[in-house]
């Protein structure tokens, strides 16, 4: 399953995390100004947090097999 990649300035260079609800990463990580950005996050990317494959695979099993094939994304709904 896909996951928007979280964006903000306080994040450290070189890791991507997976933006989660509540303006946290998946691993709990809470910046100012965190949001989704418009990319996805891959977990079997190199550069991708451990934390935050492990919760993305932990909340991927609950979906329905049907939801989790090459087209399925998890979005985050936008604070306007």
């Amino acid at each position: 399953m896909r996951w928007e990649k979280a964006v903000a300035d306080g994040l450290a260079p070189g890791i991507s995390h997976a933006f989660g609800i509540f303006d946290k990463t998946l691993c709990g990580i809470q910046e100012a100004g965190m949001s989704p950005s418009d990319y996805w996050w891959l977990p079997d990317r190199e550069d991708a947090c451990g934390a935050c494959r492990e919760a993305a695979s932990v909340i991927d099993d609950r979906w329905p097999r049907s939801m989790r094939g090459e087209n399925a994304r998890v979005s985050v709904a936008r604070r306007l």
